[in-house]
């Protein structure tokens, strides 16, 4: 629906075509003719019409009102993040990316604001997610079909309704999809301090599984370590702690790992290797430093370590929408209990590529960026 709203915007507008992010004084739309059909209101998006740097390629513009079919719901957004997910669709390296040009963003909570002559069981109002997530969410009004939209409670926070599916329901599957865990089983994971990784600490938690936690060394990392720590991780070391003969001389009294997380390749995926124990798996969800997993040969002859790999937007495309929303209202109520929680920014909307410079790592290590409409 957004590329078709952005073309059609091109075609039936052409020069008066609304830039937002320029610095000419912008027009009004030309005046349209009246439709019997409900229109959504006209629509400010983040658009990228060709692949490349973020920071480069990304405009607001002002997209014209759409129709709201008689299925449709067309929607108030609210909040939507800025994932690492985003930025590689953005710059076209991620595998299943929408035609360009495109409107951003993949997940986010918003408003019902009207309803098509044949939709049942929402009202305006209801607070809505796109369950599974779908592509143009960086958009001040979103039409979609009604079986896009999956209701939620009002009294989740916003911000936690915005970025509950990707990063959240990663950090859920990858612990009861591979290894069958036991109170006092451990898993180790490196990236820990990222959404996924603070997620897996307090699920982990919650399940009575200690967590062994790897994060980078950076200034502050003592502060970094307590609150892990904080969250429930049992222990935190940085990566040059490591560089022992033996790592799990520093377990103390916690157990191998069975089950092992890998966001980062190199050196990093190495770490959580030589923690797992006999017949470990090491689940890898992501590639933060570019470089390859590498595994010794001993890892498989004599320790029969295995390595899978998980992607979110696979395991939701196999019919998964009920069992997924469930999860989702699940993870919302631990949000509502104070038993899952993470750092997060809300930034104005029209604050947006500062959002994005920060998002880039421009400024270090930054908090997850929500975009607040």
């Amino acid at each position: 629906m957004a590329l078709v709203r952005l073309a059609a915007a091109r075609i039936l507008y052409g020069s008066q075509f609304r830039c937002l992010s320029s610095g000419s004084q912008l027009r009004r739309w030309p005046q349209i003719r009246a439709f019997s059909a409900t229109m959504s209101p006209p629509s400010t998006a983040v658009v990228y019409e060709h692949h490349g740097p973020p920071d480069s390629v990304t405009r607001l513009i002002e997209l014209p009102p759409v129709e709201v079919k008689e299925n449709d719901v067309c929607v108030k957004m609210l909040a939507a993040p800025i994932n690492p997910s985003d930025i590689n669709r953005i710059e076209g390296v991620y595998p299943v990316r929408p035609q360009v040009p495109a409107v951003g963003g993949y997940e986010g909570v918003g408003e019902v604001h009207s309803l098509g002559s044949a939709v049942k069981g929402l009202s305006p109002g209801d607070w809505v997610i796109p369950s599974p997530p779908s592509s143009g969410t960086w958009q001040t009004y979103f039409v979609k079909e009604q079986s896009v939209w999956h209701k939620i409670n009002k009294d989740v926070p916003m911000d936690y309704a915005s970025t509950i599916t990707v990063n959240p329901l990663t950090a859920l599957r990858m612990l009861e999809d591979f290894v069958n865990l036991n109170p006092g089983d451990a898993i180790v994971q490196n990236g820990a301090t990222s959404i996924v990784g603070q997620c897996i600490i307090q699920l982990a938690r919650i399940r009575g599984i200690h967590s062994i936690n790897i994060i980078r060394d950076r200034i502050g990392s003592d502060e970094v370590k307590e609150k892990l720590k904080g969250l429930g991780a049992d222990d935190v070391f940085t990566e040059s702690q490591l560089e022992v003969k033996n790592v799990k001389g520093l377990l103390a009294n916690l157990p191998e790992p069975a089950l092992g997380f890998n966001c980062i390749g190199g050196n990093s995926a190495t770490l959580v290797l030589k923690f797992l124990r006999q017949g470990g798996t090491m689940v890898t969800y992501g590639g933060m430093s570019k470089k390859p997993v590498t595994a010794s040969t001993s890892s498989f002859i004599f320790k029969d370590l295995s390595l899978r790999g998980f992607w979110l937007q696979k395991w939701m495309s196999s019919d998964k929408a009920k069992e997924c929303r469930n999860m989702i209202d699940y993870l919302l109520g631990l949000t509502q209990e104070g038993k899952l929680k993470y750092e997060m920014e809300m930034v104005p909307f029209s604050n947006f590529h500062a959002a994005l410079d920060k998002a880039l790592g421009k400024f270090g290590s930054q908090p997850k960026q929500v975009i607040k409409f």
